[in-house]
């Protein structure tokens, strides 16, 4: 884990985003799935302090997991630990977000990056129950929007963003 952390924080250091740390953690989370997993966590744990880090590191931050991703070096179900809605967000978490996403379409275009979101072999099955759940909750506040005639319903789901 120590390794993880090492090469990560080291990348967050640099004045721009170099492309060696990248292909450093890419080839240990190849070597050693171990470190893989490791990496996982420290996906988790980045993401969880994304709003203590100045806009520079989470810049390197967000560029070296999208180099890990594109790669296929971490596993996309990574993802399911960001949730996108108005409460679970803050600035710096969406700008990380947006800054991940930028690179990932980059790496891999569009039409890849959208075949890769959408194949139900790199989400866990969890997302896309999750998927459903909003879709379900939706309707419900659809259906209880046209008997009541309160935008109650509406404001809720207008306030949802997802990825997926």
């Amino acid at each position: 884990m120590e390794l993880c952390i090492m090469l990560l924080e080291c990348c967050s250091q640099e004045r721009t985003y170099l492309r060696y740390y990248g292909l450093l953690g890419q080839r240990f989370c190849m070597i050693n799935k171990v470190h893989q997993e490791n990496f996982e966590k420290c996906f988790v744990q980045q993401y969880s302090m994304i709003h203590r880090l100045e806009t520079n590191k989470l810049r390197n931050v967000a560029k070296f997991f999208a180099h890990l991703l594109g790669t296929d070096a971490l596993p996309w179900h990574v993802l399911s630990y960001i949730h996108l809605t108005e409460e679970d967000t803050t600035s710096s978490s969406r700008i990380f977000i947006k800054i991940l996403f930028q690179e990932l379409s980059e790496h891999l275009g569009i039409r890849l990056l959208n075949e890769r979101l959408n194949d139900p072999m790199n989400m866990p099955r969890f997302i896309m129950e999750q998927q459903k759940q909003v879709s379900e909750s939706e309707s419900n506040d659809d259906e209880s929007g046209k008997s009541d005639s309160s935008d109650s319903g509406t404001a809720s789901s207008e306030s949802r963003v997802r990825i997926f």
